[in-house]
């Protein structure tokens, strides 16, 4: 993430108009903001930029801001944004409705419509906001209006799903940056297919959404399950079908439609937890064995085997030398050559 400003650098009496400065052109759409008391004002933002999109963290104390029909006219990117609230509380009125939110839960809005937001905290408030082009998200404009200001639960379903994407965004994000435009697409893709996932299971029954975000929503909650099963050694194609109420069948021609087949994607993400836990010196006691094991290879040989054909080394030996080069080299630690 790239830092914009931490007003904790800044003399309490600058804090406010510098804030005010960067948000009238900045976090991700102008606003106009405001504060009971200036003088003990603190506020952070740090961003990057997702495709055609991006996302931002942000803490600050209490405030108002506002968007205003003056600053749609003068600048709108005509997107949706989406904001999950990681401390503190906000009032915000929009789209003729009013939501209050706390910790855990999701609001979307239109930048194309005014709001005004009240964040109160004791101390400062934290949450992630993204932004993706409204022309992105393929539901028709008049049905995600209804779900406007309407607030979503990030402890389930769809909602989890995005919170956690949200969260991995503003931890792994730097490795997006415009140095990294095709990973920066990339994540920004499948920010607007989770947003469309959550946004499509919450459309009204009788508006029945396109196929294409409805077969998405089923995609994505299906990765969902397989990467908090992975530990499972019964996670095979025929489990992870009857789990989600597919035929075996159905679940391959979804996989088969992102370029990937399901026991090979299973496969990946349980060799690259195991190349992580590998790699991390506090764990260089536990037998490579129980590394496999963990994670589903319940027969020590086949493991090894599989992580050599994987990374070019058996597990044993990438251990060794991953942990002989930290902390001087921790991107080859990271990243161990060998044919895939």
């Amino acid at each position: 993430m790239h830092r914009l400003l931490d007003t904790d650098e800044l003399a309490p009496a600058e804090r406010l108009e510098a804030w005010r400065e960067l948000t009238s052109h900045t976090l991700l759409t102008s606003t106009e903001v405001d504060a009971d008391r200036a003088d003990g004002f603190r506020a952070a933002l740090a961003a990057t930029e997702l495709g055609a999109g991006g996302v931002a963290t942000l803490r600050c104390s209490s405030l108002r801001s506002l968007r205003t029909p003056n600053l749609i006219r003068r600048a709108d990117p005509e997107a949706y944004t989406v904001a999950l609230v990681q401390s503190g509380r906000q009032c915000v009125d929009h789209a003729g409705r009013r939501a209050v939110v706390g910790p855990g839960d999701l609001l979307v809005c239109s930048t194309s419509l005014p709001f005004t937001a009240c964040v109160t905290a004791d101390g400062v408030a934290a949450s992630v906001v993204a932004q993706v082009p409204r022309a992105m998200v393929p539901l028709p404009h008049d049905k995600v209006i209804r779900l406007l200001a309407v607030p979503f639960s990030g402890r389930d379903g769809m909602g989890d799903l995005l919170a956690r994407f949200l969260a991995h965004l503003t931890s792994r994000a730097p490795s997006a940056t415009p140095g990294d435009s095709a990973g920066s697409v990339r994540l920004g893709a499948v920010l607007v297919d989770v947003l469309t996932a959550l946004l499509a299971d919450h459309v009204d029954a009788d508006d029945s959404p396109p196929p294409g975000p409805r077969r998405q929503v089923l995609y994505l909650q299906i990765q969902a399950f397989i990467q908090s099963h992975l530990a499972d050694p019964g996670l095979t194609p025929g489990a992870v079908a009857a789990a989600n109420h597919v035929s075996t069948r159905y679940l391959h021609q979804i996989f088969e439609q992102h370029g990937r087949s399901v026991g090979a994607w299973i496969r990946e993400l349980r060799l690259d937890r195991c190349r992580a836990d590998l790699a991390d010196p506090t764990q260089q006691l536990t037998p490579v064995s129980q590394v496999g094991a963990r994670w589903g290879f319940t027969q020590a040989a086949a493991f090894s085997r599989t992580f050599r054909a994987a990374y070019g080394l058996p597990p044993r030996e990438y251990r060794r030398q991953t942990l002989a080069r930290r902390p001087t080299d921790q991107t080859l630690a990271r990243r161990p050559t060998g044919d895939r």
